[in-house]
C-alpha cells in the first residue's frame, strides 16, 4: 500500500523490528489494503447516500477497485486513525458477506489487531479498536499425519543411486527425523550438520535458531546425497557450495520443489496426494508423543512459541488412541451406541 505512511511504517517495523518474513509481511500488508479499500468504499457510500445508510457495504474493493484512488496519503491515515469497534464490526460483517472462511477472517482481523496495537505503541492512537472484537470461533481440524508404515514406503521411494534421488531421500529423512519446517529444511547449509554429535542447526521463524538431534537414517541418508553432490560439484563452477540441498542448477532449493518433488513420490508410493512436505511435521510430532515424549520437549523441537502450539498433536494422540481402543472393543462399543 503506496499511499499510506502508518502502513508502511508498520511493515517495516515487522520487517526489521519483529523479524517476520518477507512472506508474511506481504500478507500483512494485503490485508490491511483490502482494509483501507472497505474505508474508502464505506466514505464513498456515504457521501453518495444523503439517508446516511451503506446500500452496498463493500462495492469494489474486493476486487482491488475503489471509487477514490486519488485519494493522498494524509487522507487515507486519517480514515485509518478514525476507526473505532464499530467500523471493525462491519468490516467483519462485509467478510461474512463475501463468504470468507473462518480462518481467514480470524487471520485479517489478527493483522488489524497488530496495526491498531502498534498504533498505540507509536503514540497515533491513544487505544486499539480491536480490542473487545473477539476472533471467530474457528472449526477444530485436526492436522494430518502419516502412519509408521506409510512414513518408511514415502522415504523408500526415492532412487538412492542418483544425485537427485539421494537428495529427495534425505530431504524427506530430515524432515520427518527432525519435524523441521519447509522454509527452514531449504535454509540448510552444509556446516549445520554436525554428523559427529548427530545434531542439527536450524534457522526458524523470525530469525530464532535452535539445535535438534537428528536420527542416524536420516543421517546416513544426508552422507549419501553428499557423495553424489560432491561429485557433481566438482565439475560445476558455479555450484553453490555452500548450500546443502541443490537444485540440479547447483543453487538453493526453493520450498515450492520441495512440494513438487513430494507431490511425485507420493504418486509413486500410492499414498494421499493431499499430503503435504508439512504432513511429515505433523508425523513427527504425533509419533514422538506417542511414544512418550513430554510435550514441552516436542515443542522446542518444533520450534513452537507457545506450548499451546504444540497441543494439538495430543488431540490426535487421543483420538488415535480412542480409535484403536473401540477397534479392540467392538463388542463394548456397540453395546455403549446402542
Amino acid at each position: 500500500m503506496d499511499n499510506s505512511v502508518i502502513i508502511q511504517e508498520f511493515l517495516s517495523y515487522l520487517n526489521f523490528e519483529k523479524h517476520f518474513s518477507s512472506h508474511t509481511a506481504k500478507c500483512y500488508g494485503a490485508d490491511l489494503e483490502q482494509f483501507t479499500c472497505f474505508l474508502r468504499d464505506q466514505t464513498s457510500s456515504r457521501q453518495h447516500n444523503h439517508d446516511g445508510t451503506d446500500q452496498n457495504p463493500w462495492s469494489t474493493s474486493a476486487s482491488g477497485g475503489t471509487a477514490t484512488q486519488t485519494q493522498t496519503n494524509v487522507e487515507i491515515d486519517k480514515l485509518l486513525m478514525e476507526v473505532d469497534v464499530n467500523t471493525i464490526r462491519r468490516f467483519m460483517a462485509a467478510l461474512g458477506q463475501l463468504q470468507y472462511s473462518k480462518s481467514t477472517t480470524a487471520r485479517k482481523l489478527a493483522t488489524l489487531r497488530s496495526f491498531y496495537k502498534f498504533l498505540v505503541k507509536r503514540d497515533y492512537l491513544s487505544s486499539n479498536p480491536v480490542t473487545t472484537i473477539k476472533t471467530p470461533k474457528q472449526d477444530k481440524k485436526l492436522p494430518k499425519f502419516l502412519e509408521y508404515e506409510q512414513v518408511q514406503q514415502l522415504l523408500n521411494t526415492p532412487p538412492a543411486n542418483s544425485w537427485l534421488g539421494s537428495r529427495d531421500r534425505a530431504i524427506m529423512e530430515v524432515l520427518y527425523s527432525t519435524g523441521m519446517r519447509v522454509s527452514e529444511l531449504v535454509a540448510l547449509n552444509m556446516d549445520d550438520v554436525d554428523f559427529l554429535s548427530e545434531v542439527i542447526h536450524i534457522r526458524g521463524k523470525g530469525k530464532k535458531e535452535r539445535i535438534s538431534p537428528i536420527g542416524s537414517s536420516a543421517l546416513q541418508a544426508i552422507q549419501g546425497y553428499i557423495e553424489f553432490r560432491n561429485k557433481r560439484m566438482a565439475n560445476d563452477s558455479g555450484f553453490d557450495s555452500k548450500v546443502l540441498f541443490a537444485n540440479k542448477h547447483g543453487k538453493r532449493l526453493s520450498a515450492r520443489s520441495v512440494r513438487r518433488k513430494m507431490d511425485k513420490y507420493l504418486v509413486q508410493a500410492g499414498l494421499d496426494p493431499s499430503i503435504s512436505p508439512h504432513t511429515l511435521r505433523h508425523s513427527f510430532a504425533t509419533h514422538m508423543l506417542n511414544n512418550g515424549a513430554d510435550l514441552r520437549s516436542v515443542q522446542e523441537l518444533l520450534g513452537h512459541q507457545s506450548l499451546s502450539t504444540t497441543q494439538i498433536y495430543t488431540h490426535i494422540s487421543t483420538s488415535r488412541m480412542n480409535e484403536q481402543y473401540h477397534n479392540a472393543h467392538p463388542m463394548e462399543n456397540q453395546q455403549t451406541t446402542n
